[in-house]
């Protein structure tokens, strides 16, 4: 087993000229602060990361495992052609709340309804990155231009503060080809924020999970349940 430790400032260095005009869209606060692109460190991994280092799984650190992690890697087998991220649904109704605009002029759209039909968003808690797929996909390498991600952020009225999630979510509207959906088991996210925030009507739609979870999440602090 080779353990690489890698500098963050030193990541953060190759990472900025590359993010620095997505993270107005997607950063708290305002303007753009250098030490936030790491914040989007799996949206630009590929162009960062060793060729030879081909697939990674990046995982936010308020996770709790339920089965070897090993089993994740097998999803990697499963991406359909062209998708180059496998990343599982937002179980909240945040994009909901964050594409109102857009879904306002737009009152047929799915973007921001729940599963199954619905594109509710991503969450980036657990994330497949195929680092070969997304070097060699032109349509995603295109996405990362500044004139892209500012016309998809006009086209939507996006403004978003979850860094690389909200980057997902928002191709993922126009471009759902691009990801693998990972199913809820593989990052059951606890937290509940948005119930008591004007959406406990729906919230539910967004919440549910059938089967035997594999991955908790304790996002917004949420405590993980005891085995």
């Amino acid at each position: 087993c080779q353990v690489i430790v890698h500098d963050v400032n030193e990541l953060t260095e190759k990472l900025f000229p590359i993010v620095e005009a997505m993270q107005k869209h997607f950063s708290a606060g305002s303007g753009t602060y250098y030490s936030d692109s790491i914040f989007f460190l799996s949206v630009a991994m590929h162009r960062i990361m060793p060729k030879e280092i081909t697939r990674i799984i990046q995982v936010d650190l308020d996770l709790k495992y339920k089965t070897n992690i090993r089993e994740l890697f097998d999803e990697f087998d499963k991406f359909p052609e062209g998708a180059v991220i496998g990343i599982a649904r937002e179980m909240q109704p945040v994009y909901r709340h964050t594409f109102w605009q857009y879904r306002r002029e737009n009152p047929q759209t799915k973007v921001g309804e729940p599963p199954p039909d619905g594109l509710p968003g991503f969450n980036s808690g657990v994330l497949l990155l195929n680092l070969e797929a997304m070097r060699q996909s032109k349509l995603y390498n295109q996405l990362l231009e500044p004139t892209m991600v500012q016309k998809l952020t006009e086209k939507y009225h996006f403004k978003g503060h979850l860094g690389d999630q909200d980057f997902f979510t928002m191709v993922g509207m126009e471009h759902p080809e691009l990801f693998h959906v990972l199913d809820c088991t593989w990052n059951r996210q606890l937290c509940t924020w948005w119930r008591d925030h004007g959406y406990n009507d729906v919230f539910d739609q967004y919440f549910q999970c059938e089967g035997e979870v594999r991955i908790y999440h304790g996002n917004c602090n949420t405590p993980i349940p005891e085995d």
